[in-house]
């Protein structure tokens, strides 16, 4: 267990290795590669987390001397955000009532849904767009969407705004900042520095509302 660990930890410290292997093995097939991972963190709520802005911004970062085109990395990233939620916003429509109160198992956190129906009833559609930059409420507001029955014409116009935000600001970032050497030479520095404010945004909110509350 400690060693799968140490592995996901050095995954995520050093994706930009990991992602310029993938390139150099698989070519332009890390187009379709790089279309399901993000497809899958954003479609499938049963995954393990995924490092999807970490993916996008090494994405970019790699794209200035590979192969990858960086346009058609957005197109195509987007497309592949865009359709995931879509296919979440299904899966909660459709069955997500039979599994609301379903018990924490490996594969279905009701904390983590919970957390994001608390945070859609808040925001209501703009949870969508929101919930784009938060790694845990990202994989489950699409899906609460879906349970809550919220109109799709609504919820694509949320759905399509976000994804291209999403996709654009971090893999666009990595593609601008990614070639200055104090950033290459710190990549894990600034992939940390990512997931440190994935995680401080909806801690201060936590921390927001249970103030408010009180």
């Amino acid at each position: 267990m400690m060693s799968v660990l140490t592995q996901f930890i050095d995954y995520f410290l050093h994706i930009d290795v990991y992602l310029q292997s993938l390139i150099q093995t698989a070519g332009l097939w890390t187009y379709i590669i790089l279309f399901l991972i993000v497809f899958g963190e954003t479609g499938l709520v049963i995954l393990p987390l995924l490092p999807g802005d970490s993916l996008l911004f090494a994405a970019g970062t790699l794209a200035v001397d590979s192969p990858l085109n960086i346009h058609y990395l957005a197109i195509i990233l987007c497309i592949a955000a865009i359709s995931g939620d879509a296919l979440n916003y299904a899966i909660g429509h459709w069955i997500g009532p039979k599994i609301f109160h379903q018990q924490k198992s490996r594969f279905f956190n009701p904390g983590h849904l919970q957390k994001a129906h608390v945070f859609y009833e808040e925001y209501g559609g703009k949870t969508i767009i929101i919930a784009r930059f938060l790694p845990v409420i990202r994989r489950f507001a699409p899906f609460v969407a879906g349970i809550a029955a919220m109109r799709y014409s609504h919820f694509s116009l949320y759905n399509i705004i976000g994804g291209i935000l999403w996709v654009y600001l971090f893999l666009y970032v990595g593609f601008y900042f990614g070639s200055i050497a104090g950033v290459k030479a710190n990549f894990s520095w600034v992939v940390l520095g990512i997931i440190a404010v994935s995680v401080l945004i909806p801690a201060i909110h936590y921390w927001h509302h249970r103030t408010r509350k009180a």
